[in-house]
């Protein structure tokens, strides 16, 4: 069944696509009275509708079945050094199918160029497109953060968890998502492809911030950003997490 988005502020009969969304259930798919298809707002509210009547710009729709589902106790939010990478796209997509909360780009010292003052519209169309493909009802919130870490830390001072992952952090201290369990909202933090300045992380290490490991290798931004995310993933899904047993050895135990 074809998804389309309609955001929340709509989200009330009668309700009514419009501007691209509706091009496309009209003119591409050429959807007739009584198809059935399936809305969802972004914000957890997703349900089948019929469309009901359409002219040449605009499609009505009557609800069959709508639900409203809860979001994680646990909300991931990503902060990442802005990057001039070719696969920023990429990764919004990736946040929406690993059922991020939310990114944020903060400028870094060693960021390349300047992060915009504001999310930029193509960033939102590309988390929805993602959803669209994934099911997911639940867009992450956008942010940037053009002032810096203090800034950043500054955006984040209500969250229960808060952690940077360091390139040199000792592995021993490898991130593992059980570290959440008895936290509410967290804050993941990562550096610019050329990593974090000094005063950076004597920043956060100041506010408060858990310094983390991802592994002995020194991963590249998109794949650092990855492997956070599924992890968190994993862990919601399974309710499975990394314990360390008094005999030394690491397994999977249910959480």
């Amino acid at each position: 069944m074809h998804s389309f988005y309609l955001p929340s502020k709509d989200w009330q009969a009668p309700f009514i696509l419009e501007g691209r969304e509706a091009r496309h259930l009209l003119k591409v798919l050429r959807a007739r009275p009584g198809d059935q298809l399936r809305l969802f707002d972004g914000q957890g509210r997703e349900g089948i509708f019929v469309l009901d009547r359409h002219d040449q710009n605009t499609a009505r729709l009557t609800p069959v079945d709508v639900k409203t589902l809860q979001r994680p106790q646990r909300q991931v939010h990503l902060a990442l050094g802005w990057n001039k990478a070719s696969r920023r796209g990429w990764l919004l997509e990736k946040s929406v199918e690993l059922n991020a909360a939310g990114l944020v780009f903060w400028q870094a010292a060693r960021s390349q160029g300047r992060v915009p003052e504001t999310p930029k519209t193509t960033w939102h169309d590309q988390c929805v497109a993602a959803a669209k493909q994934c099911g997911n009802p639940w867009l992450p919130s956008l942010a940037t953060v053009p002032g810096g870490p203090r800034d950043l830390i500054d955006s984040y001072t209500r969250f229960a968890y808060r952690g940077v992952f360091w390139e040199n952090q000792d592995a021993g201290n490898i991130f593992h998502p059980g570290k959440l369990l008895h936290h509410g909202d967290a804050v993941l933090v990562l550096g610019p492809e050329g990593g974090l300045a000094d005063e950076e992380l004597e920043t956060f290490k100041e506010a408060g911030f858990a310094f983390l490991s991802l592994g002995r290798s020194v991963l590249r931004w998109e794949t650092a950003a990855l492997l956070c995310l599924a992890l968190c993933y994993w862990q919601q899904e399974t309710g499975d997490c990394l314990v360390n047993r008094t005999n030394g050895k690491t397994c999977f135990e249910r959480c």
